[in-house]
């Protein structure tokens, strides 16, 4: 499959929208109660996704002008990476946060924090992340990681 990586527009927030959701129910239901996915997605509506473009360097990932893939950046922290389960472990994620981590370095910042999820720490190690610690918003544990950037 030829996947294209690409800055969001607001046109992509419906879509943005439904590739969380999906994976959000799909994968991290697997390490968070339902009660915490419904929280979480709250925050993933089309007109919230609409707010995240105009504050955050939103890209996407697409297979055939669909998207399967989302992350941004916010500063120094990469926010959002959502990868739709159909399209994990093809290295969609891994492609999408080098353009990522290349987009921080062109801007000239010298490492990168990600609030990761249970379900994503395995994949953010395997990319150089390391823990930092744990943050907890009521019963939602996140884990904070950061990775150094070659200049």
């Amino acid at each position: 499959m030829d996947y294209l990586i690409r800055t969001a527009t607001p046109a992509d927030a419906s879509a943005i929208s439904r590739t969380i959701i999906n994976t959000l129910r799909q994968s991290n239901a697997l390490d968070y109660s339902s009660d915490i996915i419904d929280q979480v997605e709250q925050s993933f509506s089309p007109r919230a996704v609409l707010d995240l473009l105009a504050r955050r360097q939103v890209l996407v990932t697409t297979v055939d002008d669909h998207i399967v893939a989302t992350a941004s950046l916010d500063h120094d922290v990469v926010r959002s990476v959502f990868v739709d389960p159909r399209h994990q472990g093809l290295g969609v994620g891994r492609h999408l946060m080098e353009q990522i981590q290349a987009v921080a370095s062109s801007a000239g910042i010298d490492s990168l924090r990600v609030p990761s999820s249970i379900t994503a720490e395995g994949f953010y190690a395997a990319l150089g992340f390391k823990k930092v610690r744990d943050e907890y918003h009521h019963a939602e544990r996140t884990i904070i990681m950061a990775k150094a950037l070659d200049q």
